[in-house]
């Protein structure tokens, strides 16, 4: 049973990190409280698609996320927080974006949004998708099919915002 509009978040260990400080541990109960989010998730860091069209979308509309009053744009992934980071690092992120880790996909499990590509040798990852969320009860929510990108790009999430 996969999330829906309506639902709230449930609670889950995130980790962030940023070269040059300490790793952080979140729980997602904190991280939304009183905030409008806009995420979004990917099957994994530095992979074809996510790199390429995906994060650089979201990129290049924080601002306009910021303008319809979101408070933050996270990029979430089944990756560890320093594979996060130097993604993070390698697209000129520079802080615009939170770059969070799902590392175990233990989130990811209980939003109901795993892709498992263990087929493919890539293990269990995220499907790829878009949610807005308010004080953790998500608003929107655009879920891909297979890993592909047609539903779950920025400008369809910003134009529901």
């Amino acid at each position: 049973m996969s999330i829906k509009i309506g639902d709230t978040v449930p609670n889950a260990t995130l980790a962030e990190f940023q070269a040059g400080s300490q790793p952080q541990m979140h729980q997602v109960e904190d991280l939304v409280k009183g905030k409008k989010i806009a995420l979004f998730a990917v099957p994994g860091a530095f992979t074809p698609t996510c790199t390429e069209k995906h994060l650089p979308g979201f990129l290049d509309n924080v601002a306009a996320f910021k303008a319809k009053g979101v408070d933050e744009v996270w990029c979430v992934a089944v990756n560890d927080m320093f594979v996060m980071d130097a993604w993070g690092r390698s697209m000129n992120v520079d802080g615009n974006m939170r770059m969070l880790a799902d590392g175990s996909a233990d989130w990811t499990k209980k939003l109901g949004l795993v892709l498992d590509l263990t087929e493919k040798g890539l293990g269990v990852r995220s499907q790829r998708y878009s949610a807005f969320l308010d004080n953790g009860v998500v608003k929107q929510l655009n879920v891909d099919e297979g890993g592909v990108l047609s539903i779950s790009d920025a400008q369809t999430l910003l134009d529901q915002i």
